[in-house]
């Protein structure tokens, strides 16, 4: 769930979006050790009475600052591969979404039945609460078929780790699982005109029984 002024990662609903938080802590790890280890490096000379005039090749040195950041990269690159692979994976999946994108509404289709459209209602969550939830099962693998009609746009859900883009003349895929049931929120991640910013996605993830009753 969004958060006023929140400077964190919203709570992982998906165990893709938990890969990215452990990526991103991993990362962060790394960092703050090089930001230290540099900084204690560059402001020892300010506490030391010692110096030098004149430097001196070391060859040593040069080797450990070429092998020390080609290190770091495949510290860094091991779990990023593993996430990218996981993230592309195509479980099989018993529930299918095909979700088009306009300016500035987005467009949803179960099946021959469902088809609805979900606009910005002026509700009690500003610019998060549509017109029209999007009802899904929780605990299922869902597949999802998306495109645009008109220009680009990205149909996003913080806390389940997805972004997929919405591009005219192609239909991208992607797959997601909640663990949790409940409203989830989105929006549009991609600038689309004016009302780029009044293009929210409200989302309601239940039990599955409840869910085919809803498409039967």
């Amino acid at each position: 769930m969004p958060i006023w002024q929140a400077i964190f990662l919203q709570n992982s609903l998906s165990p893709s979006m938990e890969s990215l938080n452990f990526f991103h802590d991993h990362c962060m790890g790394i960092l703050i050790l090089i930001l230290v280890i540099s900084g204690g490096m560059a402001f020892s000379p300010l506490f030391s009475s010692s110096s030098s005039r004149s430097f001196e090749e070391n060859e040593e040195m040069e080797i450990y600052w070429s092998s020390l950041p080609a290190i770091i990269l495949i510290i860094i690159a091991i779990p990023s591969l593993k996430i990218l692979y996981l993230l592309e994976e195509a479980p099989i999946s018993n529930t299918s979404l095909k979700i088009i994108g306009s300016q500035w509404y987005w467009s949803y289709q179960m099946n021959d039945k469902i088809k609805f459209d979900a606009f910005l209602d002026l509700g009690d969550f500003r610019l998060l609460s549509t017109s029209n939830f999007l009802h899904l099962p929780y605990k299922e693998s869902i597949r999802v078929l998306i495109s645009s009609s008109d220009v680009i746009h990205s149909w996003t859900l913080p806390s389940l780790g997805i972004k997929a883009d919405a591009v005219p003349g192609r239909m991208n895929q992607l797959f997601f699982l909640t663990q949790q049931s409940g409203p989830i929120f989105g929006q549009c991640s991609e600038i689309c005109g004016a009302k780029h910013s009044f293009m929210p996605i409200s989302t309601f993830f239940g039990p599955i029984s409840i869910f085919e009753m809803k498409i039967s």
